[in-house]
């Protein structure tokens, strides 16, 4: 499998079976494959920032951090696929092409950042 930045993936359970971090984002929440990974490929790594579909909990969190530091740079919400989603940087970890499962869908094709989104690569890069 190609795999290319601005895309969403989903990852193996072979992966969090051998890394075994319970800090990793919970498998199989309420029935569903796990969270979608927006993917950067930067150089030979593969970068993986799970996203999640509860703006309402993570807004807080970054307008607090606006407050203090004058901005968000770990948090970001968008819309992908049509839905607002929160982007976690903060949550972001590297991961090998053998440990990912397929391309995230939608309708039959697969689901590519916005280009705004995906020109946000750049603080991926400002956090290492």
């Amino acid at each position: 499998m190609k795999v290319q930045t601005g895309y969403l993936y989903h990852i193996k359970d072979e992966f969090f079976d051998v890394v075994n971090d319970e800090n990793l984002m919970t498998n199989h929440e309420r029935g569903k494959k796990r969270p979608t990974y927006f993917t950067i490929k930067d150089k030979d790594i593969l970068w993986f920032i799970p996203l999640s579909s509860k703006v309402e909990k993570y807004q807080p969190i970054i307008d607090k951090k606006i407050k203090k530091y004058g901005d968000c740079r770990s948090i970001m919400i968008g819309e992908i696929a049509n839905k607002k989603s929160v982007i976690l940087l903060q949550n972001a970890f590297p991961t090998l092409e053998k440990y990912i499962d397929h391309v995230h869908t939608v309708n039959g094709s697969p689901v590519r950042v916005a280009d705004n989104l995906k020109n946000k690569e750049k603080m991926l890069k400002e956090l290492k």
